[in-house]
């Protein structure tokens, strides 16, 4: 869930102090009862560690770590022992094995490539040769229904994804900034396209990415931008002005603003999907225009990665046997973002939050490390909600934004407020586990508003990992 950000300044330190990294200790050498501690216990707490699914022998934990160096061994049946598969010292607890977190963003390693065999997300159940191997697929099965899928995708069209009736909210880029993200909030939608007159195209789009991004630079003493600009301060004025921050936090030349992406009414499934992926966007607007040099182009829907998932799912959904991937569960597959295992220095941690976290901190995770939710989990990493970049569309009512502070404002309440203006009652997260299948977990994703799933541990809730639908289409699309 991270991709490499350099230092923003403000930003860190509320990332720093806040986040703890998930990590996944296994001792894959049997036993009747295993324990696991270490200096992040102080050596004084043994954490009891339970045996996996499937593979008694094999023992695990999750704990979550603060960034920096850790020492830890295990406690097996009244002895202590360490793994000599993995890096280990002698310190004042005899030998112990080690581990180091990198303790900022821009020092994790890169996002993980599903064409990366030796960085693939299905070896984080493969916690050693001794283990029971997870049921896997052959190239030849994953092959033939990468092309099924990608076969129907090319035969139908973005035109089949209109509905029969229904509204598309759109901006003018000379409105105001704070009554744009009014109207966001009030309609319940996380972007709108922009329409400029004077060019008479759609120009781009305003996003919740676009209010996190003024709501730190009103937090910053240093911004030229203040509450009281808000007012009257246009849209235009400020996709201008994010030129200026973007290139100041990517510290290259960049070309500022991208160009919008679109799509017209006859072009693929296939090219829809891989326009939102290519150009990392959530949505992809679907124009035609009746003019030669296309101007003046109707704006007929919002195309999303679920509405094209929902399309395969209603065409395979009596023919699922000609996928054979469907039926694989989610364990055997290089799918989504998962908490690594004890050693695996070349995977990128699972960002999550404590509830007492600020707000601040999420914001910044959201834009340095490019992650668009964040499981809030309790100190056991029992998942108990998430926050999501459009949530933070909810202090744009009644100007809730002007009265907190960031760094003041933690995660609970963010989220409390978020229920409290939308009288929303139980969880907004949706879950799977790993025993499930691909195939029940495209369902729950095509589900409208659904966007990703939060892999968690049967009975426990810990969380394992999160899957979002761009993951599940870039695995689909071999992309």
């Amino acid at each position: 869930m991270f991709a490499s950000a350099p230092d923003s300044g403000n930003g860190n330190s509320g990332v720093s102090r806040s986040l703890l990294i998930p990590m996944r200790f296994v001792w894959p050498y049997g036993g009747s009862r295993v324990f696991l501690c270490g200096s992040f216990t102080r050596w004084s707490e043994h954490i009891p560690m339970s045996p996996m699914e499937g593979c008694p022998t094999v023992f695990q934990v999750i704990c979550s770590l603060s960034p920096g160096y850790h020492q830890f061994k295990f406690f097996v049946d009244n002895e202590w022992r360490h793994d000599e598969h993995q890096p280990f010292v002698i310190g004042d607890y005899g030998v112990v094995n080690t581990i180091f977190i990198a303790r900022e963003p821009d020092m994790l390693p890169p996002s993980f490539s599903p064409e990366t065999p030796g960085r693939s997300n299905m070896d984080l159940d493969d916690v050693s040769s001794q283990m029971e191997a997870a049921p896997t697929i052959s190239n030849a099965d994953l092959e033939v229904s990468r092309h099924r899928i990608a076969a129907f995708l090319s035969r139908h069209t973005a035109y089949e994804l209109l509905p029969e009736s229904g509204k598309v909210v759109a901006l003018d880029v000379d409105i105001a900034v704070k009554q744009a993200f009014h109207i966001l909030h009030e309609q319940g939608i996380p972007v709108a396209p922009l329409w400029d007159s004077c060019k008479a195209q759609f120009v781009g789009v305003l996003s919740a990415l676009d209010f996190i991004l003024i709501l730190r630079e009103l937090g910053n003493l240093g911004s030229d931008l203040t509450e009281e600009e808000l007012e009257t301060h246009t849209i235009s004025a400020w996709k201008e002005g994010k030129v200026h921050i973007s290139r100041q936090m990517d510290g290259n030349a960049r070309s500022y603003p991208r160009r919008l992406v679109c799509a017209g009414p006859h072009d693929s499934l296939k090219d829809v999907a891989l326009k939102i992926l290519n150009g990392n966007v959530a949505t992809v607007p679907i124009t035609h225009s009746s003019s030669p040099d296309g101007l003046f182009p109707q704006l007929l829907h919002l195309a999303t990665l679920s509405e094209i998932l929902k399309c395969i799912c209603r065409h395979f959904k009596h023919s699922s046997s000609s996928l054979p991937i469907l039926q694989q569960p989610i364990c055997s597959i290089p799918l989504g973002t998962r908490v690594p295992k004890i050693g695996e220095s070349n995977r990128r941690p699972l960002a999550m939050l404590r509830p007492n976290a600020s707000l601040g901190a999420a914001l910044s995770l959201f834009v340095q490390a490019e992650v668009s939710s964040i499981p809030i989990v309790d100190e056991n990493n029992a998942l108990i909600d998430i926050y999501s970049r459009s949530d933070i569309t909810t202090l744009a009512k009644d100007k809730a934004y002007a009265q907190v502070r960031l760094e003041d404002m933690s995660i609970h309440q963010a989220l409390q407020l978020e229920q409290d203006a939308n009288s929303f009652n139980g969880q907004r997260c949706q879950m799977c586990l790993q025993s499930d299948t691909l195939h029940k977990v495209m369902e729950r994703l095509a589900n409208p508003g659904t966007r990703r799933l939060v892999i968690v541990e049967a009975g426990s809730k810990r969380v394992e990992g999160i899957i979002s639908l761009s993951d599940i289409f870039r695995f689909l699309l071999g992309v």
